[in-house]
């Protein structure tokens, strides 16, 4: 059943599993968008996650479609009190169409500044409910991308101190378009430092943090787990079926046609060595449970003790009514060891 579970130290309420939209504006028509952010509200689902980059892939033309997709379905639907409504302002990138004039993306006062009024008016609202950094200034592995060893540089000019960056979002607050913050693909490191900025009063304390997780990707497990427990800093975790692979659709090369890798050719973090082997492995343990890859998958995300919200995506009503029925399974201590035992032997191939 879906649950309610305290996002950080904010005082909110989120249900435990959210909707994810960054189809909405390529995959999704805005009628679609409408019709699965109705589904969500129906549900008891009161967290709707976006960025201002979506939708993905970005491209120029069709950056910030999903803010104004759910910025039409705000108006049209109305109960914007009722949504925990969460967007994301881009890290440092050279997608130079982000910002007026072509600038390239800094996490400074300017940036940030311009990209929460650009979501504010996409979604057509006066505030937004979580405002996550959706990558860092500094350079870290991304996306899957392995690190390089040693010191981190940017390559690409100073990096915007954390301090720089909390002091913007502290504005934000003071001006009312922002109740509370967030982080998005950071490390341990970069979750304390925000964290140790905040209790020396240099801005609001960052509520959660957003980074992939799922049965072939458990990498949060290591040194980003435990700020749930100790700092009240939990997990909103995306790809929990980890861009489709967990599905098994694209095992052994494959393409179904309208696929997301099909589509796109952006699935590198999920074809890696071990990847496929995983999968079925975790497909086995599945049937020999009685339960769909996809039941297996998204359960045992949602029930990990350090996510805070399992954030779901679909491109078809089906796709999100096979999640939703995720919510009727539960993950008994025997489930968990079989997966372990798993985890044992295939790690995580795809982090």
């Amino acid at each position: 059943m879906l649950e309610y579970r305290p996002l950080g130290r904010t005082g909110l309420s989120v249900s435990s599993i959210s909707l994810g939209t960054m189809t909405f504006g390529q995959q999704n028509t805005e009628a679609e968008g409408h019709a699965q952010l109705d589904r969500a509200r129906d549900v008891g689902i009161n967290l709707i996650d976006t960025a201002e980059m979506y939708s993905i892939p970005p491209r120029p033309e069709t950056q910030g479609s999903t803010e104004r997709i759910i910025g039409t379905w705000l108006k049209s639907r109305g109960g914007r009190d009722k949504v925990i409504l969460a967007t994301k302002v881009s890290g440092r990138t050279d997608n130079t169409w982000l910002r007026e004039g072509g600038a390239r993306t800094r996490l400074d006062a300017k940036n940030i500044a311009y990209a929460i009024d650009g979501s504010l008016k996409r979604l057509q609202t006066d505030y937004v409910d979580l405002y996550q950094l959706h990558w860092p200034d500094r350079a870290v592995p991304l996306f899957g991308q392995p690190s390089a060893g040693g010191p981190p540089t940017t390559g690409d000019g100073p990096e915007v101190p954390i301090e720089e960056t909390l002091g913007a979002l502290a504005d934000l607050v003071t001006a009312g378009k922002v109740r509370h913050v967030g982080l998005s693909n950071e490390t341990p490191w970069g979750v304390h430092r925000f964290l140790r900025a905040a209790e020396t009063g240099g801005g609001p304390r960052v509520a959660s943090v957003q980074n992939a997780y799922n049965l072939i990707n458990r990498e949060y497990e290591v040194g980003l787990a435990e700020f749930a427990a100790r700092e009240d800093v939990g997990l909103l975790a995306y790809s929990p079926l980890a861009q489709g692979y967990l599905t098994g659709k694209y095992l052994d090369g494959a393409r179904p046609a309208g696929a997301r890798t099909t589509l796109f050719d952006r699935g590198q973090r999920y074809q890696k060595p071990g990847v496929d082997a995983a999968i079925k492995a975790y497909m086995a343990l599945a049937a020999d449970l009685g339960l769909t890859a996809v039941q297996l998958a998204q359960a045992w995300v949602t029930s990990r003790p350090f996510v805070t919200s399992n954030i779901i995506g679909a491109t078809s009503m089906a796709q999100l009514e096979e999640t939703l029925a995720t919510l009727d399974v539960v993950i008994t201590p025997q489930i968990e060891a079989k997966v372990n035992a798993l985890f044992q032997l295939h790690g995580s191939p795809a982090p």
